[in-house]
């Protein structure tokens, strides 16, 4: 398992978001983000192979995902098109969790286990 994931929840359904698309980037030197990887959430709502065979380093790190897209294919409304979660990774040895609660005009998200 990556030392990144994320799980997705539909609040407003109540039941996990799958085939939503989240993209990990991580902050050059330069201020630019550069994509790691691009996947799409089980049947479960979760992404467990966001490293994609690269190492985690002490750096910043970009989760985005593409509500805009999810709700679409549902034809339900969505009032953020994407959902960008920026977090700083201080400890590489440790997982990094990141759960995403979402329905169409609202979302939350915390650092989980």
């Amino acid at each position: 398992m990556s030392r990144i994931t994320s799980h997705v929840l539909d609040t407003a359904l109540g039941r996990p978001a799958s085939k939503l698309r989240v993209r990990l980037d991580v902050q050059d030197d330069d201020g630019s983000f550069r994509t790691i990887s691009e996947r799409f959430t089980n049947d479960d709502g979760k992404v467990t192979d966001l490293l994609a065979g690269s190492s985690l380093e002490a750096r910043t790190y970009r989760l985005t995902f593409d509500t805009g897209e999810y709700f679409a294919a549902a034809a339900r409304p969505a009032f953020y098109p994407t959902v960008d979660v920026v977090f700083a990774v201080k400890a590489p040895g440790e997982h990094h969790h990141v759960p995403l609660l979402l329905s169409p005009f609202g979302y939350s998200t915390y650092r989980g286990s």
